[in-house]
């Protein structure tokens, strides 16, 4: 019984100098998501990618437009073309369904690199700004995942995302 008691008044005061000491540090936490989201450098890179990938983009509109009116030909015309005719019309629907899904298939991974590429960039300078903000401020832990619940008190979210702006 006498080693119980003591036990617990032992951890007790383990409990209160740890709360002393947990005082003393400065936590801060960060929405990645949110900052990436708002930062202006996200936005640009967002545009420039748009303004990049548009014209192939709009030559792939055109390929598909041009299958379907090809497509809509061949349900249309089959009845009154000769075999040879129709087969021609067909095989030049298949080869054109192919190219363009090959080419379908090379924009999707061309803009998604390009997109990793960019955003990587900007993920950088983000985790710079963090890092650059919490030694400033000198913080000595700053969480970005899996925060529950966090005070505007030690949220620095919109702290990063001035910064950010004004880079």
């Amino acid at each position: 019984m006498m080693i119980s008691k003591t036990c617990a008044l032992i951890a007790g005061a383990f409990l209160i100098l740890g709360t002393a000491q947990a005082a003393d540090y400065r936590i801060g936490v960060v929405d990645a998501a949110k900052i990436l989201k708002a930062a202006p450098q996200a936005e640009a890179a967002r545009k420039a990618l748009e303004k990049e990938f548009a014209p192939k983009d709009r030559e792939l509109v055109t390929a598909q437009k041009d299958l379907k009116k090809l497509q809509d030909k061949l349900s249309k015309d089959s009845a009154i073309m000769s075999e040879t005719n129709r087969k021609k019309l067909e095989r030049k629907i298949v080869s054109q369904r192919r190219e363009l899904k090959r080419r379908q298939e090379e924009f999707r991974d061309d803009l998604n690199f390009r997109r990793n590429e960019e955003f990587s960039k900007i993920q950088r300078k983000i985790v710079k700004t963090i890092q650059d903000i919490a030694k400033e401020e000198k913080y000595d832990l700053v969480v970005g995942e899996g925060v529950i619940y966090a005070s505007d008190r030690v949220n620095l979210t919109k702290k990063i995302i001035e910064r950010l702006k004004k880079k």
